[in-house]
C-alpha cells in the first residue's frame, strides 16, 4: 500500500492550501483516513480524521484548526483531502496523511503513512 500526498507549499498568513493524499495498492476496505502534523521540536499531533462512508463518515478535528480546516474523502478514489483556510504561522509543519485499512476481508486493520508534505505559513 502506498500513500501519495501533495499540495503543500509556502503561503502567507490568511491564505489557503489544499492537501491531497491518495492510497493505492491492495486495499480491501478503509476504516478511516486523516492527517497529522509535526512542527520542528514538537511532537506529531492529530489534525483531522474522517471515517469512511461505510463506517459513518464522521469527522474530528484538533481544537486549533476547528472552523478553519475541512477534511473530506473520496471513497471511490481512496483519497483524503484537507482544505486549510485562514492559515496561521503556527500551522507551519510537515503534514502526514495516514489510512487505517485492511487488505482482505479477514485481515487485521493497519495504519499506513504517507511521506509527508511541508506547509509553511509566513507572517
Amino acid at each position: 500500500v502506498q500513500l501519495q500526498a501533495s499540495g503543500g507549499g509556502l503561503v502567507q498568513a490568511g491564505g489557503s492550501l489544499r492537501l491531497s493524499c491518495a492510497a493505492s495498492g491492495s486495499i480491501f476496505s478503509i476504516n478511516d483516513m486523516g492527517w497529522y502534523r509535526q512542527a520542528p521540536g514538537k511532537q506529531r499531533e492529530l489534525v483531522a480524521v474522517i471515517t469512511a462512508i461505510t463506517s459513518g463518515g464522521s469527522t474530528d478535528y484538533a481544537d486549533s484548526v476547528k472552523g478553519r480546516f475541512t477534511i473530506s474523502m473520496d471513497n471511490a478514489k481512496n483519497t483524503v483531502y484537507l482544505q486549510m483556510n485562514s492559515l496561521k504561522p503556527e500551522d507551519t509543519a510537515v503534514y502526514y496523511c495516514y489510512v487505517n485499512m485492511r487488505n482482505h476481508k479477514w485481515g487485521r486493520w493497519y495504519d499506513y503513512w504517507g511521506q509527508g508534505t511541508q506547509v509553511t505559513v509566513s507572517s
